[in-house]
């Protein structure tokens, strides 16, 4: 038998992290809009199945809760190792798996396996990973983001910049210097440039939309 010999906290390891891609992988804008309004989120506005596009084309009414879902899936993700026992609770083996579950979550709400592959950009996901690994290192990151919001109107240009400052948040602000933890938020700031290239042509060129809520729309 060719699985015979495989230990069995691996085979589980494995599973966990198919469960981390499915919860990653529900595509909530987009069966949203499928469901209560007759459209598919990826045709209209940005053409991104992300909660920011959800405001903008649905409404509050939508965006919110497509918001805390999507956010919900990487919190989810990462806490979900608690319920094993491969490793003991706040070791660095534990943290290092932590991160590979978010990051995990991450790829499948960026290529959803429900959703042909055409997902969000995971900025949702995102702080649902980091509010899990490092609640008060989000807040710092969050503040960053809305305060860059108020100023700018740029969605994008303020999650970009959020990202890019969780590192340093964690080093300057909380000490927190752990290796795996560092080098996950540098891949994830990295990740953030991948997912908004077309953000930032637009930026560059002028023609980024603002951020603007738009009227609820009826579903």
């Amino acid at each position: 038998m060719p699985f015979q010999n495989l230990d069995m906290d691996w085979v589980l390891k494995i599973i966990s992290l198919l469960t981390a891609y499915i919860l990653g992988s529900i595509p909530t804008s987009i069966w949203v809009g499928k469901i209560f309004y007759h459209i598919d989120i990826r045709e209209h506005g940005s053409g991104n199945a992300g909660a920011t596009n959800t405001f903008r084309v649905m409404g509050a009414r939508a965006g919110f809760p497509v918001f805390f879902i999507d956010m919900l899936k990487g919190y989810a993700a990462v806490k979900m190792l608690y319920l094993t026992d491969f490793y003991i609770p706040e070791t660095g083996q534990f943290v290092n798996f932590q991160l590979a579950l978010g990051l995990v979550a991450m790829i499948g709400h960026i290529f959803p396996i429900f959703a042909n592959f055409r997902g969000g950009k995971g900025v949702a996901t995102l702080t649902g990973v980091v509010l899990a690994l490092h609640p008060w290192a989000t807040l710092f990151a969050f503040l960053i983001f809305f305060t860059t919001l108020i100023i700018t109107k740029f969605v994008s240009l303020s999650s970009m910049i959020a990202a890019f400052s969780f590192p340093f948040i964690l080093v300057f602000a909380f000490s927190d210097t752990t290796p795996s933890l560092i080098i996950f938020s540098i891949i994830i700031a990295v990740l953030m440039l991948f997912t908004h290239q077309k953000n930032i042509e637009r930026l560059i060129k002028g023609e980024e939309s603002k951020f603007k809520v738009k009227k609820n729309k009826k579903p």
